[in-house]
């Protein structure tokens, strides 16, 4: 074969090489897109039990029922701090269909109930603010970063999480799908 004849075909090869990788990642993206009617999988969230500011014990699965926005924060995180506003905002609009669960992770170290709950004041937050001070639900949802938020249906399966600040159009978007 000549050298234009085999460039050719190699150019070829590599565009239906292009062609088939782009149409697996179009399959791939819409089976494993949690709000895809493709992806029938669901995921029971994890129960758990934290304080409410009282001190007394809530668990997750008290909240079933309604959807849920189940978010883990500190005072100390910068990041946590930057979207509080943003929930702040969210919260009075679709606090009557949906369940905030502002979890503090309260582990006596870095922050305390009384840092966390300080923090929340000084804000003059309206949502409801809960403390793991035993790092229960922080254990039963493997969180490695904050903030992380997880929506759970009124069913309490996991529709879907963020890591990092999330905005008042990330977080209505996400709410909408758990509605």
């Amino acid at each position: 074969m000549n050298k234009k004849r085999k460039t050719l075909i190699a150019l070829l090869s590599f565009v239906i090489f292009l062609a088939i990788a782009g149409a697996a990642y179009q399959y791939l993206s819409n089976v494993f897109d949690p709000n895809s009617s493709l992806n029938t999988k669901k995921i029971a969230a994890a129960d758990f039990t934290v304080l409410d500011a009282d001190g007394n014990e809530v668990k997750l699965s008290d909240s079933f029922g309604k959807p849920i926005v189940l978010n883990f924060w500190a005072s100390w995180c910068t990041p946590c701090q930057r979207e509080m506003p943003h929930f702040e905002k969210v919260y009075p609009e679709v606090k009557e269909d949906v369940v905030f669960l502002i979890v503090d992770l309260a582990d006596g170290i870095r922050e305390s109930t009384e840092t966390g709950s300080r923090f929340i004041e000084e804000n003059d937050y309206s949502f409801p603010v809960f403390f793991d001070t035993k790092q229960e639900a922080a254990k039963a949802y493997k969180i490695t970063a904050i903030p992380t938020t997880f929506f759970i249906d009124k069913d309490g399966n996991i529709v879907s999480d963020y890591q990092g600040a999330l905005n008042e159009k990330k977080l209505l978007e996400r709410i909408e799908a758990i509605r």
